[in-house]
């Protein structure tokens, strides 16, 4: 089996490292063995060791099932929340109308019947 080489951005890596880090310190503080830790998230203990060291190859689906057997999936579940999305809602404030214009109304002609003669 060929290992496969990821070209991640730098800060990208050092993210996944840093949560690979803290996945494993939060589990020894919660005295939890590989073992057991790898059994209840339903997972080998090699990828286990995956996540624990940050590896890009490991899906996401693995990363959120281990944060929530830490009980730690609240957290996971707003990475992308859009109400802290600083850039998101900059760009939508730049949008914004200058001015808002109610429209022209058009006079609709009276019927026929109802005009005086």
């Amino acid at each position: 089996m060929r290992k496969r080489k990821h070209n991640l951005p730098i800060p990208v890596a050092r993210a996944l490292i840093k949560i690979g880090q803290d996945i494993r310190d939060a589990r020894r503080r919660r005295r939890i063995q590989i073992e057991l830790m790898a059994e209840r998230a339903s997972i080998a203990r090699s990828t286990l060791h995956k996540v624990e060291k940050g590896n890009p190859g490991v899906g996401l689906g693995i990363y959120a099932t281990v944060l929530f057997v830490l009980g730690m999936l609240d957290r996971f579940s707003e990475i992308a929340d859009v109400t802290v999305d600083r850039v998101g809602l900059d760009l939508e404030e730049e949008n914004l109308p200058k001015r808002i214009r109610h429209p022209k109304r058009n006079p609709t002609p009276e019927p026929e019947e109802n005009r005086v003669s």
